[in-house]
């Protein structure tokens, strides 16, 4: 091989671990977890998985909300179920 083959295949390793690499905690919101460990997070918290389907406007509004109150959508939905639930 050439020295210029040995160095290309060393570029190219290179941006290949730069692209599996995640994004550093300082652009990112913090470490990001695998499925399993949000899984398990969230069984400790109580919380379990429930899928709804909802008309696009409407969730375009609950999105525009949590946004404004700056929470997320999860915790918006609970908020509001439990105040619609309480009769």
């Amino acid at each position: 091989m050439k020295k210029t083959d040995l160095y290309k295949n060393l570029g190219l390793k290179i941006d290949g671990k730069l692209k599996q690499a995640g994004t550093p905690d300082r652009f990112a919101q913090g470490v990001v977890l695998d499925r399993k460990e949000q899984r398990k997070i969230d069984q400790e918290k109580g919380l379990i998985p429930f899928a709804v389907k909802l008309n696009a406007q409407l969730a375009n509004d609950l999105r525009v909300l949590a946004e404004k109150r700056v929470i997320g959508m999860n915790e918006l939905i609970d908020e509001l179920l439990r105040k619609a639930l309480v009769v």
